[in-house]
């Protein structure tokens, strides 16, 4: 007899010995033993191939009592086999035929905890299969249990979750096409999942008006909580051409309609503004939902306003700039994060608030928010800068130069400011709009922020360039728009102050700053010429942070380009300087 078919034999016999013991033994009889032997013989066949044997002894009406108490045991090899054997293998089909087999006759509090301690061990590549496996299987065990049953849905869920979590989310229109771990696919078989269990609490909340699955509708909406922080905070949300149905903008569709179906949608989108909370029954999720759930609510504001899922259920009352209130908390929360999907949403979130509003119609008090100013995607956050700036009042206009000039500490933006104070004052004096704030005691207030040099004549020219030519701009629109005798900003009675703190520190400035540059070139030269070698690589300073390695050339380039913009600067001051002159000479 061949040593394979041999093999089968043992195999098979041993499981049929156990089987024909137990037979006619009664359920209480059972051994620790007995259970022990069967999950060793039944798992010997699995592991050897005979899924057909062991199958036809599991489907057998007199083992009927056996499975029931120890069917379980044979979660594991046949979870191993499913996901080994390929979809086509006659094998696998017997081991799925298996599954069913056990999911009709096991003990429901039995199997639930086997279903479970396999989705809790899975890891890596086989999370998103050994899942979308199991999920009809429990779903089913979880209608059978009886006592806790809200728990031990939320223990599903929540297990599931923590299980896929630390997969990344696919970003590209290549990787959600490809769905290389099965997450897209994963993600919506778990809503799917969950549905039924939905459905229940909708039905009993339909019957009465107070939920009776209190606890079963808290469990559900912890779930849509940390769905909204995974996958969805991170994934791609716009519509992506030849994609018919994006996978996250199904599951986003999907877990908006869970939380509308349960009443939870609306007061979700309002729960952080003015520090409210949930009244939850539960005072362990209340801690939970402090902690973990504002990145949650702030991806639920984007999907709301910016990708517009569940607006049809919003109710337009609400003026944009209480929108806009509500929104500052999500948005602030976005921009600090550090990934680029999270930014652009937080961004993305800021300027649709801000388009709902009309110019000039946002009051001061909405200033206290100015995070997206140091979000890395520079043209689009000045371009959301604009758009707040434009949205404001004068009083408004006005607080937030003041504040940015203060405060944000990047001369590219201070040079934007500084431009726009420029902008606002030609519509005061032009009569466009007549207003008090950029015109007499209230900007001759403004212009101290702006016309000094933050350091005196040890001010890095080159480092605070934008702001410098912006405010020397400034300078010469106001010489040239405004007489001496209207004086209508101010800067004629201010003009000896600005000759002190700005005018005469930039020259001194200037001049040590080209000696300087003029030195370092110099320098390089003579090296190169030592060295007989212009491509020898070496590392420069500038601002403070050091470059990248550098040969001597491309330092003397950027040396070069230093000089270049302090003849810029010099030539802008020497024009505002004669402006000046010619005034004065005119008066006198």
């Amino acid at each position: 007899m061949p040593e394979e078919q041999s093999q089968t034999i043992m195999a098979v016999d041993e499981l049929q010995a156990i089987i024909q013991r137990c037979q006619i033994l009664k359920e209480a009889d059972f051994r620790g033993e007995d259970f022990n032997l069967f999950q060793v013989a039944g798992q010997k066949c699995l592991e050897d191939g005979y899924a057909a044997q062991l199958l036809e002894v599991v489907q057998n009406e007199k083992n009927k009592v056996i499975i029931k108490n120890m069917g379980w045991n044979l979660i594991c090899p046949l979870v191993r086999c499913i996901l080994v054997y390929k979809q086509e293998d006659d094998k696998r089909e017997h081991c799925l035929k298996i599954l069913d087999q056990l999911v009709q006759l096991c003990n429901a509090k039995e199997l639930f905890l086997g279903l479970l301690e396999q989705i809790e061990q899975t890891s890596g590549e086989q999370v998103c299969q050994t899942v979308m496996l199991l999920l009809q299987p429990l779903q089913t065990v979880l209608f059978k249990l009886q006592n806790k049953k809200a728990y031990s849905v939320g223990l599903s869920l929540a297990m599931i979750m923590n299980q896929l979590t630390p997969l990344p989310v696919p970003y590209t229109k290549q990787q959600i096409q490809e769905d290389k771990l099965g997450l897209c696919q994963c993600c919506n078989a778990v809503v799917d999942f969950a549905k039924p269990f939905v459905n229940e609490v909708v039905k009993n909340m339909e019957k009465s008006s107070e939920c009776n699955d209190m606890e079963l509708k808290e469990e559900l909406l912890k779930f849509c909580v940390k769905s909204l922080k995974y996958p969805l905070l991170t994934a791609q949300l716009e519509q992506l051409e030849s994609i018919e149905e994006h996978p996250f903008r199904r599951f986003a569709t999907e877990i908006i309609d869970i939380l509308w179906d349960m009443r939870e949608l609306i007061p979700l989108v309002f729960l952080h503004h003015k520090g409210r909370s949930p009244s939850w029954e539960n005072e362990e999720f209340v801690d939970i939902e402090q902690k973990n759930s504002a990145d949650s609510l702030a991806c639920l504001s984007y999907l709301m306003f910016v990708q517009y899922f569940g607006i049809d259920c919003f109710p337009m009352v609400f003026s944009p700039s209480y929108l806009l209130q509500c929104n500052m908390t999500h948005i602030e929360v976005l921009l600090k994060r550090t990934e680029e999907s999270v930014l652009s949403k937080g961004l993305d979130l800021f300027e649709s608030s801000l388009l709902r509003m009309e110019d000039n119609s946002l009051l001061h008090q909405y200033l206290e928010f100015s995070d997206f100013i140091t979000v890395p995607q520079r043209k689009k956050s000045l371009n959301i800068l604009q758009l707040f700036i434009d949205k404001f009042d004068a009083e408004g206009k006005y607080t937030l130069f003041r504040c940015l000039l203060k405060t944000s500490n990047h001369a590219g933006v201070e040079g934007y400011i500084v431009q726009n104070i420029k902008d606002q004052i030609h519509l005061s004096l032009t009569k466009v709009c007549d207003n008090s704030w950029f015109t007499g005691h209230h900007l001759i207030s403004l212009l101290d922020l702006v016309l000094l040099l933050p350091e005196g004549a040890e001010t890095d020219l080159l480092q605070n360039s934008d702001r410098i030519m912006a405010s020397l701009n400034l300078l010469r629109y106001l010489i040239i728009k405004d007489n001496e005798y209207n004086n209508q900003t101010g800067v004629w009675t201010m003009l000896a102050k600005i000759e002190q703190n700005f005018l005469k520190p930039l020259h001194v400035g200037l001049n040590m700053s080209k000696a300087h540059y003029e030195a370092e070139i110099k320098n390089k030269k003579e090296n190169r010429r030592e060295a007989h070698n212009s491509n020898t690589v070496c590392s420069v300073t500038v601002s403070g942070e050091k470059m990248p390695a550098m040969t001597t050339e491309m330092q003397l380039q950027v040396l070069r380009s230093a000089l270049f913009t302090f003849d810029l600067i010099e030539s802008v001051l020497a024009r505002v300087e004669e402006l000046i002159e010619v005034k004065i000479k005119a008066v006198t």
